[in-house]
């Protein structure tokens, strides 16, 4: 009986790393512009963490958790994350930049419900709105390439 052999994924990191280096200077630039706007170092955490549940990417889960749990977010707010829409956990602005990365993550679906876009930025300025889907783009590419390449995710 024959066994099927696990295909290796490739590492596009690895195999072209002049590209994921060129990534990282847009992520930190897409963070401070952000910042710049007025967003908070907790709302770009909780941003890239809701991309990175819709995507199912293990390695960027693991990663912001870890990062926003550095910067004082608590646990209680990371396990309703995912079921943000029905709790009193996060205030108008966080709503708005979840669901506007919603928005973004899903844009197959998004072109489908007219009137998402509007009430996803609701409470935020044009700015923000700006520097949220930069933060949100920036992720979901970094999801491309963890779920593609075959991260490994295992415990520390």
């Amino acid at each position: 009986m024959a066994t099927k052999e696990k295909t290796k994924r490739t590492n596009v990191g690895s195999r072209h790393p002049e590209l994921y280096r060129a990534l990282m200077p847009v992520a930190k630039l897409a963070d401070a512009t952000a910042l710049e706007e007025g967003l908070s170092p907790l709302l770009l955490e909780l941003v890239k963490l809701r991309a990175s549940q819709i995507n199912g990417c293990a390695f960027c889960l693991r990663l912001h958790s870890k990062d926003a749990l550095e910067k004082g977010e608590s646990a209680e707010r990371l396990n309703v994350l995912s079921a943000w829409r029905e709790s009193n956990y996060f205030d108008e602005q966080e709503r708005s930049a979840l669901a506007l990365a919603e928005y973004i993550t899903l844009i197959y679906e998004s072109h489908r419900n007219k009137g998402l876009y509007e009430s996803a930025v609701a409470h935020l300025t044009s700015g923000q709105v700006s520097a949220v889907t930069w933060v949100v783009m920036v992720i979901n590419t970094y999801n491309r390439i963890a779920i593609s390449s075959a991260y490994a995710v295992a415990p520390d």
